[in-house]
């Protein structure tokens, strides 16, 4: 072996390891128990993703604007603590056992009821008062990526059956894909989402009023004062929620309808086109001032586009007291619809003993010109 044919061989080798991107691993900070949090650095062509281990979070994406210059477009704090003692926004978590609402806390699998905690007034809001985002998951280094792996017991915040869950987040070409994996040893109800908020401009420039959306959906879920969906597949047709054409998202925000009035903006899961399980368009977002434009496919049957109401600015958390304000962000979450376990005619989300249920998401940015 020649000194120059090795020197192609390790220059070769190199060039692969780049275009793949690179994955780091650091420490982040402790929980109140002592349990060791995480951080996994991934990097590829035009996309650097932060994910943690306290609650399979997105910290950040980093991507470029039309001129090349990075900033995060994803909502989050600068240290653990913010994440440790905000329990209300959800930044960036992977939430479950069952993302959403389910109403009164109740569901039933083969004739037995099922009672979980109650945190949204009346409702179960993403799997209860310790849901997924409030654990701390396993994590090791994949190629491009991360896989987090997380046990929840039999019991667990009410649920039935020992749930093994897998989220898989890996980056390529300027994409954040999210493999989601699920198995159980009884029969339960599964339901597994990342809320992750998104601004195009960029993480405190402002709100995403001024974004573009497209949804192409024909339908949605209308919700009863609870948020909890009325069974009723609406058609889009006609409302404030027909975004199958690029609308500017604060267009008709404020307009005289009780569904906006109800979530004090948007806050409903959207039905997508396509089957179950196959994979389909579920949101496009272009924001103007910075050119960025983030495309979300999933084989989910649907999406929660929610305008981030909430948001007020008025609880800071962590020890730099950082806040968000209303409509600082969006989020696009794809799911089965809400209260699905009592809604037969809602796509099922029973998982049982023996099948594993699999599903992806990926976020794709890219950049318009002027």
């Amino acid at each position: 072996m020649t000194m120059r044919w090795l020197r192609v061989m390790l220059l070769s080798m190199t060039t692969a390891m780049a275009a793949h991107g690179s994955v780091t691993k650091a420490a982040f900070g402790t929980t109140p128990d002592g349990t060791a949090v995480d951080i996994y650095t991934l990097k590829s062509e035009g996309i650097e993703a932060r994910i943690m281990t306290f609650g399979a979070r997105v910290v950040s994406i980093k991507t470029p604007d039309r001129d090349g210059s990075m900033a995060n477009v994803v909502l989050g704090y600068g240290s653990l603590d913010g994440y440790l003692e905000d329990k209300m926004t959800y930044f960036g978590a992977i939430v479950g056992r069952y993302g959403n609402r389910i109403a009164f806390g109740k569901f039933s699998i083969d004739g037995h009821q099922y009672q979980i905690p109650t945190n949204d007034k009346v409702n179960s809001l993403h799997g209860g008062t310790v849901g997924f985002d409030r654990l701390v998951w396993q994590g090791r280094m994949i190629a491009d990526g991360v896989e987090l792996t997380l046990v929840s017991k039999d019991g667990d915040q009410g649920f039935p059956g020992t749930l093994t869950a897998h989220v898989r987040y890996t980056v390529h070409h300027g994409a954040l894909r999210i493999d989601y994996s699920v198995s159980t040893d009884k029969a339960t109800v599964v339901n597994l989402t990342n809320h992750s908020y998104f601004n195009l401009a960029g993480d405190g420039k402002g709100t995403i009023l001024g974004e573009e959306l497209t949804l192409p959906a024909d339908q949605y879920t209308p919700v009863d004062a609870g948020l909890i969906p009325t069974g009723e597949l609406a058609p889009v047709e006609g409302t404030p929620f027909d975004f199958r054409k690029s609308t500017v998202i604060g267009a008709r925000i404020h307009d005289d309808n009780e569904q906006l009035k109800i979530g004090g903006g948007y806050d409903h899961n959207w039905v997508l086109r396509g089957k179950n399980g196959e994979p389909k368009t579920a949101a496009r977002v272009y924001d103007p001032g910075s050119g960025r434009v983030l495309t979300v496919t999933t084989t989910e049957p649907g999406v929660q586009f929610y305008s981030g109401n909430s948001l007020d600015g008025s609880k800071k958390f962590g020890k730099a007291q950082e806040s968000h304000g209303r409509n600082a962000a969006l989020c696009l979450e794809t799911q089965h619809y809400p209260d699905s376990p009592n809604h037969p005619a809602f796509p099922t989300t029973e998982l049982k003993p023996g099948e594993t249920r699999h599903s992806t998401t990926t976020f794709t940015f890219t950049t318009h010109a002027k």
